[in-house]
């Protein structure tokens, strides 16, 4: 502590899990300013995964669901995750076999390119599917 106060700095604990912990003399308020800039550093490598939703009714046409499974597979390969929600109205709640055979299908559709990464499951009045990019082969070696 008194070697701090003779360089005019502050005693600054480093590494407080390390046994014994590491302390160094030096400016506390520099020492700030590099850690936040460490950490913007490694925010700024990280990837961001975006998810994209497309929705669907039960009543939905196939013409109309290839439109929306086109923009899901374009996604997808982009390497984004793509959620497909099936919203229920009315009476329509009471076949959710309807909305699972239409997630089943589109799964199907976009095996080669996505994995299923959540189940449909059921959320009120909605069923929810969330489809994550399949691993590439040449991305293994």
């Amino acid at each position: 502590m008194t070697v701090a106060h003779e360089h005019e700095s502050d005693l600054v604990e480093v590494s407080p899990a390390a046994d014994p912990p590491v302390a160094r003399v030096m400016d506390f308020g520099k020492f700030l300013y590099q850690e936040a800039k460490r950490e913007r550093e490694a925010r700024k490598a990280q990837k961001q995964v975006e998810v994209k939703e497309i929705r669907l009714r039960p009543k939905t046409t196939d013409h109309h669901r290839s439109f929306k499974v086109r923009d899901a597979r374009r996604w997808l390969e982009e390497g984004m995750k793509v959620k497909i929600r099936i919203r229920f109205r009315g009476r329509e709640v009471t076949y959710p076999e309807i909305a699972i055979e239409q997630l089943t299908r589109i799964a199907e559709e976009l095996s080669d390119v996505a994995m299923i990464e959540q189940r449909p499951n059921r959320e009120g009045r909605t069923m929810l599917m969330v489809l994550a990019p399949a691993k590439q082969k040449g991305a293994q070696g």
